[in-house]
């Protein structure tokens, strides 16, 4: 439910982002041994951007943005060259995880907006590495032509990490509704809920194969029972410690769950190339310290592990186009702040 003071703030969309800086897009050199990427072009350039996810005609991007006119991150949408950025959410309070509908009609996000108008609460890091599972999301649409904001679902609890298939007849989300994390998927009005992983753990990060007949995903197991307690209790506290989760696969259905990555550190944002025969996903492998993340390609049978980004402290959330042609990605490179984070479009070569 909105908030009715804010009624008329919420409906009303922007139709210009102005509190970025810097150009619209500019050519960038792909760092040596990057031979899967060429045409390098970077579409955003301050602040904290990321999750930058493609329509089905990977004509425009949707993504999520901290910069310092807002409270906390906020969905933004562009087009491939990075002009005309429009604001797609509020403005008000935490935004996440947006995503197109296949006929170009709907952005998909999540918000706190309704219930706290300000930023996320910082985490509190003397518990160690954390992410907050954060209670106060609800999922929304906004029409991309304009107009009033919808709510989708705000059923209590975590709800975000949505991924739509690009068939438009399910999507995927993760949930904490079961005191434990996740994967359900439903009708795009949110209705048929059905849960699909609910193994004990961390089950997050949903992305639907281009054909909607997969679902890739992220996992945390458990090595002891200790390992299970120090779970439940940070659940207890909307935390979750991330610092190792491996790739899975499953149909779209739920059945079928298998484990692709054995590689025992902090692996994420899988998404599976448009031949169905390979995952990019992000990973701190091969890293002693765990703080350099970069993108990696391996087959669906797990084989052929291969390193496709180099050298920069972060490369994440990778996206191919429809057609396998690009690559979208964020990236730590050429950020002119400390920890700022950007969006990159590549060619993608096989």
């Amino acid at each position: 439910m909105l908030i009715p003071c804010l009624a008329a703030i919420l409906v009303s969309q922007s139709t210009s982002f102005s509190a970025q800086t810097g150009p619209q897009n500019q050519d960038r050199d792909v760092y040596p041994g990057e031979t899967h990427l060429s045409n390098l072009h970077q579409l955003t350039f301050s602040g904290q951007n990321a999750e930058a996810y493609w329509n089905k005609r990977g004509t425009e991007l949707t993504y999520q943005t901290h910069q310092p006119d807002w409270p906390d991150e906020q969905i933004v949408r562009m087009r491939v060259d990075g002009t005309h950025k429009e604001l797609v959410s509020t403005g008000l309070g935490r935004c996440t995880c947006s995503y197109f509908t296949p006929d170009n009609k709907w952005i998909y996000f999540s918000s706190t907006h309704a219930v706290n108008t300000g930023a996320q609460p910082k985490l509190d890091m003397s518990k160690g590495y954390v992410w907050m599972i954060n209670p106060q999301y609800s999922m929304y649409r906004r029409p991309t032509k304009g107009g009033e904001l919808q709510t989708v679902l705000n059923k209590p609890g975590y709800i975000a990490e949505t991924t739509i298939a690009p068939s438009g007849k399910y999507m995927a989300f993760t949930t904490n509704w079961d005191g434990n994390i996740d994967i359900y998927r439903s009708n795009l009005d949110g209705g048929d809920l059905e849960p699909l992983v609910t193994q004990e753990g961390y089950n997050g990060g949903p992305f639907i194969s281009w054909d909607s007949k997969k679902i890739v995903y992220r996992r945390s197991d458990f090595a002891s029972q200790k390992d299970i307690d120090d779970f439940h209790e940070l659940l207890k506290q909307n935390l979750v410690r991330p610092l190792k989760m491996e790739i899975w696969i499953m149909d779209a259905d739920g059945s079928n769950k298998r484990q692709i990555t054995h590689l025992d550190c902090a692996s994420f944002a899988p998404f599976m190339h448009p031949d169905g025969k390979r995952i990019i996903f992000c990973s701190n492998y091969g890293d002693p310290r765990g703080a350099q993340f970069g993108l990696f390609m391996i087959n669906t049978d797990g084989t052929h592990l291969e390193r496709v980004t180099q050298k920069a402290d972060f490369d994440g959330f990778p996206m191919f186009t429809a057609d396998g042609k690009k690559l979208a990605f964020v990236s730590t490179r050429y950020a002119a702040n400390p920890h700022d984070t950007n969006i990159f479009v590549a060619d993608w070569k096989d």
